[in-house]
Formats: C-alpha cells, sequence, structure tokens
C-alpha cells in the first residue's frame, strides 16, 4: 500500500465505521463507504484482544500485503477499513488469504 492510500485521519476512520456499511466472515469484518476522490483508501484495525504489538503489527503487514495483491477486487469508488478479529491468529496464511478474498467478493457483489 502507498502512502496516499490510507485513511489517516481519526475523523475519516470513525465516518467510514459509523456510516458505511459492513460485512463480516469469522476473521474480518469490512466496512466501506463511497468516497468523493476515484482512489481507494484503506484502513486497518486490530485490537489488543489479538495480542501482544509484534503480533498485531505481523498482522497488519499481512493484511497490507493481502490488499496489495488484490488490489483487483476493491472498487476504486469506495474507502475501506478493514479490521481483524481474534480467530484470525489460528489461520495458516493460507487460510486467511481464502477468507480475505471470498470475503471481498461478498463485499463487491453487494448491491
Amino acid at each position: 500500500m502507498k502512502k496516499y492510500e490510507v485513511v489517516k485521519q481519526n475523523s475519516l476512520f470513525n465516518e467510514i465505521i459509523h456510516k458505511g456499511k459492513f460485512f463480516y466472515n469469522n476473521f474480518f469484518i469490512i466496512y466501506k463507504l463511497e468516497s468523493t476522490e476515484y482512489k481507494p483508501k484503506f484502513g486497518i484495525a486490530v485490537s489488543k484482544k489479538n495480542g501482544n504489538a509484534v503480533t498485531r503489527n505481523k498482522t497488519k503487514r499481512q493484511i497490507r500485503t493481502l490488499i496489495d495483491n488484490n488490489k483487483n477486487l476493491f472498487s476504486k469508488k469506495y474507502n475501506y477499513i478493514i479490521m481483524i478479529k481474534r480467530a484470525y491468529s489460528n489461520l495458516t496464511y493460507a487460510e486467511k488469504c481464502e477468507n480475505f478474498i471470498s470475503l471481498l467478493r461478498k463485499v463487491n457483489n453487494e448491491k
């Protein structure tokens, strides 16, 4: 992810969560809200319940990689917040990828 693709403002982060639509499975929650720009922005939230700082940072790095590898599945007119559930840490990386991609397809097929 590039720096211009990251949601940095707390107000925008909260706006996406409170006003956006959300989709979830057992491992992720994805919020999306229509953007005024034609570039998607992404925010990643990992709770302290998911582990110590090292574990949370590793999780965020993995999510950034999943986003970069699957940019074609994201619509360009939305901003996204991706929240990670606690059960995420029990999966292998291949299962994480599979669950993330299946949830993205669900997000994009929604009308």
